[in-house]
């Protein structure tokens, strides 16, 4: 018997609860097969998700980034979009849900069965280290990772160093992201960088300094690395935010430390792979 957890967004619009509904109703005709927990995203923790065979995700994308961090390497996700754009313009694009409520059933036969596509995205992580020799590791991030002053009006003054690159820096903070949390705040920034490929995307990054020229091919300034990248604080106080959400504020010296370190995230799929849904 698998033991799965149900997480979904809760808005009280009826579209989401409809969606809840039905699939609550697929789960409950399934007792000799599956033991569900449910949560809702604002009350799930970490312990909820230890020793699950399958993690379902209800709702969109900022739903699955939303609780991510707590979900381990071992622990494949399936993600249900709520509320697909498919149907309603005001709906969910919902990239990393690859399944919705029409497609349920069968997805998650596909699921339990082993017959999913695994796709085992890599994500980024941050080690801060304090000037008084504390190590911080910050949450995963699947799309992408800021660093930046905490007070947005002044400028990151920070010291980088990458590989060869020894240099120091003035910007509004610097930017990574994964290969495919590139479609989300970096292609933002850098419309026309054309960084990175699919082939190197389990071991690369792209990194960023914000307000950068997208033009801009020097290294120092935006990349596409599998090197670590380390910046020593010249900030009063500044902080790293994984995927938009908790922030890990540290202070001036504090070494920070960018790399692919992370838990990879087992996200299952069922018609193509992620690479092949970028690429579209």
């Amino acid at each position: 018997m698998a033991d799965v957890l149900l997480v979904y967004k809760k808005n009280f619009e009826g579209v989401h609860d409809e969606s809840l509904q039905s699939v609550k109703d697929v789960l409950a005709a399934q007792p000799d097969k599956i033991r569900v927990d449910i949560r809702a995203r604002e009350q799930v923790r970490r312990a909820d998700f230890i020793g699950r065979d399958l993690v379902i995700v209800l709702g969109g994308d900022g739903t699955l980034t939303s609780i991510s961090h707590n979900i381990d390497s071992n622990t494949p996700v399936m993600g249900v979009n709520s509320h697909p754009r498919i149907d309603d313009p005001e709906g969910s694009y919902g990239f990393y849900m690859d399944c919705d409520v029409d497609t349920f059933e069968k997805d998650l036969d596909s699921a339990l069965s082993g017959n999913a596509i695994v796709n085992r995205l890599p994500r980024l992580q941050a080690t801060i280290e304090t000037t008084s020799g504390n190590k911080i590791k910050t949450d995963p991030a699947m799309n992408d990772l800021l660093i930046a002053n905490t007070h947005q009006y002044a400028p990151s003054k920070y010291h980088l160093r990458r590989g060869a690159i020894d240099v120091k820096q003035v910007s509004s903070g610097l930017v990574f992201s994964t290969w495919l949390g590139q479609g989300a705040w970096f292609n933002q920034i850098a419309r026309e960088s054309n960084l990175g490929n699919a082939d190197d995307s389990e071991s690369h990054y792209l990194v960023i300094a914000r307000d950068v020229d997208a033009q801009i091919t020097d290294e120092r300034y935006m990349a596409w690395t599998n090197e670590p990248t380390v910046i020593t604080s010249d900030m009063h106080r500044g902080y790293v935010v994984p995927d938009g959400w908790d922030e890990y504020q540290f202070n001036r010296g504090a070494s920070i430390t960018v790399d692919l370190s992370g838990p990879v995230l087992q996200l299952l799929t069922f018609r193509k792979t992620m690479k092949q849904k970028f690429g579209e």
